[in-house]
């Protein structure tokens, strides 16, 4: 419930309701946060197993890009640089992670995240 409050408050009264929600059946949310959420709403949800070979695959593809960006992010030991000094370490060098997938341009689309959301491409 509590969850569903944080959705709300800042995605969907940020961005608005979506159409379809793309899930790969995550345990934690599935039944009670998705369904109830947006039963509410009257937003139809597409759950799909992971590595399933009929199943559209594009929530796993996501998962496997971010696992990707942030493999890069920490393999060559990039260094994030505040005025104290150099930090390493995920909670700061992690917000660094959704501007960088958000303009990735997309293979099927042709387009990045940012621009179909919000028709603007944001500069790095």
């Amino acid at each position: 419930m509590h969850t569903s409050i944080l959705f709300w408050n800042n995605i969907i009264a940020n961005f608005g309701v979506t159409r379809i929600i793309l899930s790969d059946r995550d345990p934690k949310f599935t039944p009670a946060f998705w369904t109830i959420l947006y039963d509410m709403v009257g937003t139809k949800i597409e759950f799909e197993t992971a590595y399933y070979q009929n199943s559209y695959g594009l929530a796993e593809r996501r998962i496997q890009i971010l696992e990707y960006i942030i493999r890069r992010l920490f393999a060559y030991g990039m260094e994030y640089k505040y005025h104290e000094g150099y930090i390493h370490d995920l909670v700061t060098l992690l917000p660094d992670v959704k501007p960088a997938y958000n303009t990735i341009i997309h293979s099927v689309t042709r387009k990045t995240p940012d621009i179909l959301e919000s028709r603007l491409n944001p500069p790095l």
